[in-house]
């Protein structure tokens, strides 16, 4: 890899893209985080915190980095990126925990998206990017951010600029965050930061909280329901037991697992009971395979190759 700045700090992170170029860009623009875009089929360009990265994809499927323009020690750069990327967490034993072996449907998607992991985002961001989310595409999603931290985050290198912070965004009129193509949306994310900017620690102090308390204290967040604090738990605490159920899931688990007259509360029940206590993992592979169906594989279940 060349790193973009001689002197960046770089690495190499310590798991593999079992699934390669297809697994990375479900990692990276699946729905998770909106920072990120590919340079080549092989590398991406993003934000992690307040680090401009950059990802390549090697040919034994590890990932190399390199943060430039960082001010921090390389120690705790490296920190941050592994941190982001949930090294501690051993996704291959989450994964081989979950029911795939006894589910057709699970089984698929996992086949599917070998190496599929979850990002561990600031919660600050996982905010304001899922305050974005109602009725909109990842793409429009992706859009909305990146147009507001261009207008009111902090410059990094190579044309990239972090989030802005919650103090920085309750000084934006509504009508200028309007100007970012985001709608009513809008109204939601003023109203959040301006209740976060005088409620120092709000966010940090759910890091402690059990993930039922948790979640009620973010739906008192104004523009923030059921859907949105589960994405929040799930992609910026690392509650791995929280289901985000948005359209694409509620239409893929009724019509999968034949769950035609439940309500999304009732699709909960049934995944927490289902999927067990890493929950969100499965919900990110059966997401990844709605939205890709045609391109399914299924696990090999005559070897138990996935507990390697």
């Amino acid at each position: 890899m060349n790193p973009a700045d001689a002197g960046s700090p770089s690495g190499t992170l310590p798991f593999p893209v079992e699934g390669g170029q297809r697994v990375l860009r479900e990692i990276l623009a699946g729905g998770q985080s909106f920072l990120w875009e590919p340079i080549t089929a092989t590398t991406w360009k993003g934000i992690v915190g307040k680090h401009a990265c950059t990802l390549e994809l090697l040919s034994d499927h590890h990932l190399t980095w390199s943060a430039s323009g960082s001010t921090s020690s390389k120690e705790d750069v490296k920190a941050t990126i592994e941190s982001y990327f949930a090294t501690s967490i051993d996704f291959a034993r989450e994964v081989d925990a979950l029911p795939w072996r006894s589910d057709p449907v699970l089984n698929q998607a996992v086949g599917q998206f070998p190496g599929l992991r979850i990002l561990r985002q600031s919660p600050d961001v996982a905010l304001l990017s899922f305050l974005l989310s109602p009725l909109k595409r990842i793409e429009q999603i992706r859009a909305g951010l990146l147009e507001i931290s261009r207008r009111w985050g902090e410059a990094l290198d190579h044309g990239l600029f972090a989030p802005p912070s919650w103090a920085t965004l309750a000084s934006v009129p509504e009508a200028d965050l309007r100007m970012c193509g985001i709608g009513y949306r809008a109204r939601s994310i003023h109203q959040s930061a301006d209740y976060l900017s005088q409620q120092d620690g709000y966010l940090d102090s759910l890091e402690s909280l059990p993930t039922d308390e948790a979640r009620r204290k973010l739906i008192a967040l104004p523009g923030v329901g059921r859907k949105i604090a589960d994405c929040v738990l799930l992609f910026g605490y690392g509650r791995l037991e929280a289901f985000p159920i948005d359209t694409w899931i509620s239409r893929h688990m009724r019509e999968s697992y034949g769950l035609d007259s439940f309500t999304d509360d009732q699709i909960q029940l049934f995944a927490r009971a289902h999927y067990g206590s890493a929950a969100g993992i499965a919900q990110q592979f059966l997401f990844a395979h709605a939205r890709n169906p045609a391109t399914g594989s299924e696990v090999d279940t005559s070897s138990d190759k996935r507990k390697k």
